[in-house]
């Protein structure tokens, strides 16, 4: 299998579902402002979103695949299925009882995520409702994550990728179509969120089937391999639920400051949410089967230039996009959020978070490449570690940015950006030493072309936006094609001077054999 070529299907389907995310919050900020509604609105999609990455998309995942990879490579068909019967079994019921538990605790849930809000008991009772329509989607989402696992370790990484379209297309067809039906219109995306979830588990469905393993009905309790996915989720569970702590604390903190404050860092993340959904996701989706592949095969060499390969992969393509997320962060946010209730005050604040957050885009990615390094191995403790050390910086940081700074809700975004920086940091110190990877030669000359690179296309990018209080006077169209043409030149520029020093495409073509 041709890595890179995988990467650019995973990628090109994440593309596709950002754009629609694109356009999905582009609608909301028209319809909705950044004010109340949205603020509610966005704590209780944020909810179950955060369980699902502690459950299914962190620390299931982390444990299953690796697992799951070991079955495929050393066991038979059967027991594969079998494993994947009863791992879904469990997983479906205790998903059942989290979830009616979530929908009866949802008062006290929201009072711990977002305490400031108990000031504003119509935003308090509001945020309660809709959590309450929300919350089921935590049962559908962890499935699809489970059915993305199965379907990643099988090379059909495609279809987990392009799965998240159905939440966006339930999310667009609901403000266009059923908003006007509601008496609080605001709740169209409740249900949408709930409709988006089931769909995405039911396009999965025929694929798994396809492959043979289409989960069944098995209560097995003395499964070893459910015991040993059992066993690291524990640890695992613990180091994603830290790294998604900072998340609530960021939300808690924001809670606390003016109103809007939760949108605005809302509307800047799903712009950081684009490159490391497209790169960071992309790769550590591909990296992780293949890596676990290399372990289980004791192949220490092959694994040490899978997670090369990665990192410079990671460095060509999301130091690119932290420059242009930074220069072009008041086009940006005006061309897609400024419209109806979206102020020109919103587009400001957005501004101020989005550069915070650009700050630290490459260390979130690299941090979706290191840890699989830890995880394909099934060591689960030494990330839970340095995940635990990051969240006590990242808290010392908020309070630094908040009381200290007058940072306000832009210092939370600055100090996620930073403490995964740190993370990151910390992670490749101790791959390194443990001797686990090894990094290959001509990295000094290939960062220094690197910078090249980035200036030639941050000045151009500098200089061709112009005055960004202009963009506010262009109408939808005007914007659209300018920040297009932005992109392009961004692009260009880039990938050119890269050409002109020596850089090739097929240079980072990896093959690896399933």
């Amino acid at each position: 299998m041709n890595l890179l070529k995988a990467l650019a299907k995973v990628g090109s389907m994440t593309f596709v579902s950002r754009i629609l995310g694109f356009v999905r919050d582009t609608l909301i900020a028209r319809v909705f402002g950044a004010g109340m509604l949205s603020d509610a609105f966005i704590v209780a999609f944020k909810i179950p979103n955060l369980l699902r990455r502690v459950s299914a998309e962190g620390a299931f995942s982390q444990a299953f695949v690796p697992i799951l990879a070991e079955y495929k490579s050393q066991r038979s068909f059967d027991e594969t299925h079998n494993l994947i019967n009863r791992v879904a079994t469990w997983l479906g019921l205790i998903l059942v009882v989290v979830t009616l538990l979530g929908m009866l605790a949802a008062p006290w849930i929201v009072t711990l995520i977002a305490p400031g809000f108990r000031a504003n008991p119509a935003k308090m009772q509001l945020t309660v409702e809709l959590l309450r329509i929300t919350f089921p989607y935590i049962f559908f989402i962890s499935l699809v994550s489970m059915a993305g696992g199965v379907l990643n370790t099988y090379n059909r990484f495609g279809i987990p990728a392009f799965t998240p379209v159905w939440l966006n297309v339930s999310m667009i067809a609901a403000v266009l179509f059923f908003a006007d039906h509601f008496a609080e219109p605001i709740k169209v995306l409740a249900w949408a969120v709930f409709f988006g979830g089931f769909l995405q588990l039911l396009f999965q469905i025929p694929f798994l089937k396809q492959i043979g393993l289409l989960p069944k009905f098995d209560l097995h309790q003395n499964d070893d391999g459910v015991w040993r996915i059992l066993k690291l989720m524990g640890p695992a569970v613990l180091g994603v639920s830290v790294a998604q702590i900072s998340m609530i604390t960021n939300t808690i903190f924001a809670s606390f400051l003016d109103t809007g404050s939760v949108s605005w860092l809302y509307y800047a993340d799903r712009l950081m949410e684009f490159p490391t959904g497209v790169l960071g996701v992309a790769l550590g989706t591909i990296l992780l089967p293949s890596l676990s592949k290399a372990y289980s095969g004791s192949d220490e060499s092959e694994y040490s230039q899978l997670l090369d390969w990665g990192l410079r992969l990671t460095f060509i393509l999301a130091a690119p996009a932290a420059v242009a997320l930074a220069v072009l962060a008041a086009p940006l946010v005006i061309a897609l959020f400024h419209y109806g209730k979206f102020t020109a005050h919103d587009a400001l604040m957005t501004e101020q978070a989005l550069i915070a957050y650009s700050i630290g885009l490459i260390g979130l990615i690299l941090v979706k490449i290191l840890a699989p390094g830890f995880y394909a191995r099934q060591n689960i403790k030494t990330p839970v570690k340095i995940a635990i050390f990051t969240l006590v910086i990242t808290q010392l940081m908020n309070v630094l940015f908040i009381f200290v700074l007058p940072l306000r809700h832009a210092g939370l975004a600055l100090a996620i950006g930073l403490g995964a920086c740190i993370n990151a940091a910390l992670l490749y110190y101790h791959l390194r030493k443990a001797h686990i990877y090894q990094p290959q030669p001509g990295w000094l000359a290939f960062l220094f072309k690197l910078l090249v690179a980035l200036s030639v296309m941050g000045v151009a990018l500098y200089f061709a936006m112009g005055d960004t209080s202009a963009w506010l006077n262009f109408g939808l169209i005007k914007r659209l094609l300018y920040i297009s043409g932005l992109v392009v030149l961004g692009g260009v520029s880039y990938f050119a001077t890269l050409m002109l020093l020596g850089f090739r495409p097929r240079d980072y073509i990896r093959r690896v054999y399933h």
